[in-house]
């Protein structure tokens, strides 16, 4: 009876750390909780609990998928439950990162990459005007309960893709692909009318300046091109990380 007890809780010890391997590497990319102004204590903290209170719920699941739980099977598990939580995280991520970069490539179009910023999402400094759309993007997420989302997107993984289940590399490098088209897309949507605006006033100064060469053009349209980009800012931030949000989160939803 004793023996019985004791190969049932190392069973569930070793379950639990394959689905370590799977929260812990989608926590690790996913965004927000990625950051790097959260310390990796933290980090690790944050999901090691998650997996403990997930446990409950998530080891029925394991345990009637049956996977191969001999030394070479452990091994197999942890890499491909570690290479499949990071390909979801990675997957989230990508909206972020495309923000990032269109937002980073709007402040260029607009001049105003000469105000120093700190890094949200990745470590290096990125505009001011990214770091504004990136951070209230960031805070919406955990504000708007996003990140409950990601947990449940995680639940239902295992539905999709069941522990032991064969990896499929091509699979996988195929649904990136996908949400980062969409993830691209996304970004390009929310950041369309900065980039339209820019267009069309560099146009019509570019105009000017043929005109009238003498004129200092650049200096002269520079407080035009950020007050028109800061009124549209100002009137249309809400919708602009409504629907960023609202994209995010049919991702997670569906998949």
């Amino acid at each position: 009876m004793q023996g019985d007890a004791a190969a049932q809780a190392s069973g569930a010890l070793l379950i639990t750390a394959v689905l370590f391997c799977r929260i812990g590497g989608c926590l690790m990319l996913m965004a927000g909780f990625s950051s790097p102004r959260i310390p990796p204590q933290v980090r690790l903290f944050v999901a090691l609990a998650v997996t403990l209170v997930l446990a409950p719920i998530l080891i029925p699941k394991v345990q009637a998928a049956a996977p191969d739980l001999s030394a070479n099977g452990v091994v197999r598990l942890l890499i491909v439950e570690t290479l499949a939580g990071a390909a979801i995280g990675l997957m989230g991520r990508f909206f972020f990162l495309a923000l990032q970069f269109l937002a980073s490539a709007v402040a260029t179009m607009i001049s105003f990459t000469g105000v120093p910023a700190v890094p949200v999402e990745e470590a290096d400094p990125v505009p001011a005007f990214a770091t504004l759309i990136l951070l209230s993007a960031t805070l919406l997420f955990f504000v708007s309960g996003q990140h409950w989302e990601v947990l449940q997107a995680l639940i239902d993984s295992y539905n999709v893709l069941p522990v032991g289940a064969p990896y499929l590399a091509e699979l996988q490098v195929s649904r990136l692909l996908d949400v980062l088209s969409r993830a691209c897309l996304l970004a390009l949507q929310v950041t369309g009318p900065f980039i339209l605006f820019a267009v069309i006033v560099n146009l019509l100064f570019g105009i000017v300046n043929k005109l009238s060469p003498q004129v200092p053009v650049f200096f002269i349209s520079i407080p035009f091109i950020l007050s028109g980009a800061f009124f549209i800012l100002f009137f249309g931030s809400g919708e602009i990380l409504l629907l960023f949000m609202e994209g995010f989160s049919d991702w997670l939803q569906r998949g």
